[in-house]
């Protein structure tokens, strides 16, 4: 089974251009960091409550981005919430991103190219070697949002991270998810978790853009 960062991350591929949706760096790594606490939610590693994320079980899953934030979670001596974990260890931004994208490309889904832009620039791209996990994701996602059939943990939660991300918007038309609004706010409140989870990747999504020093 694909983990939750890997299935945002296919969710936010484009099979056309072999390139992901452009979502904010600090709004991807938000993301990415917040797919994996639920992943280690649901392998009850990790709990929480209303002032704290609690450790359970400390023991490797096999799964390196996983194990990566576990890892962290478990050297830290003091107690935070939830949604601080989310903020600390969206500062391994890159480092979740790349551990993500190369389980995908050793699955046998994605492969990495390197392309030329405009004659002169390297880009790098990640064209779909087998595109049925993409598929599955995006159809599963798709019979929830347009169907009133109570969805599994899993999808309620890719569906909040996913809207709280502004992804949704991005898969789908603005105008079907605008749509469909009351549907995906019943489904985000599904989940404690989620909720805080997404309303931090939310709240990143608006935080004002901070110019560099000297401008």
């Amino acid at each position: 089974m694909l983990t939750f960062a890997e299935e945002f991350l296919l969710l936010a591929h484009d099979d056309k251009s072999g390139d992901f949706a452009d979502v904010a760096f600090t709004v991807m790594s938000a993301a990415l960091a917040g797919a994996v606490l639920m992943d280690l939610a649901l392998l009850n590693r990790i709990d929480t409550d209303r002032d704290r994320l609690i450790l359970i079980d400390e023991s490797t899953t096999g799964e390196p981005v996983l194990d990566f934030c576990l890892a962290a979670i478990a050297a830290r001596q003091e107690s935070m919430k939830a949604d601080d974990w989310v903020e600390e260890l969206s500062r391994h931004g890159d480092d979740l991103r790349e551990m993500v994208l190369n389980r995908l490309l050793q699955r046998g889904i994605l492969k990495r190219e390197d392309k030329r832009f405009l004659w002169v620039f390297n880009t790098r791209v990640y064209p779909l070697i087998d595109n049925r996990e993409t598929v599955e994701v995006k159809r599963r996602i798709s019979n929830i949002l347009f169907s009133n059939e109570i969805p599994d943990p899993r999808d309620t939660f890719l569906i909040a991270l996913a809207d709280g991300s502004d992804l949704l918007s991005r898969v789908f038309s603005p105008h079907e998810v605008d749509n469909r609004r009351e549907r995906i706010k019943a489904i985000v409140r599904l989940d404690m978790l989620g909720q805080e989870v997404c309303d931090y990747v939310q709240d990143t999504l608006n935080a004002p853009l901070i110019p560099p020093p000297g401008l």
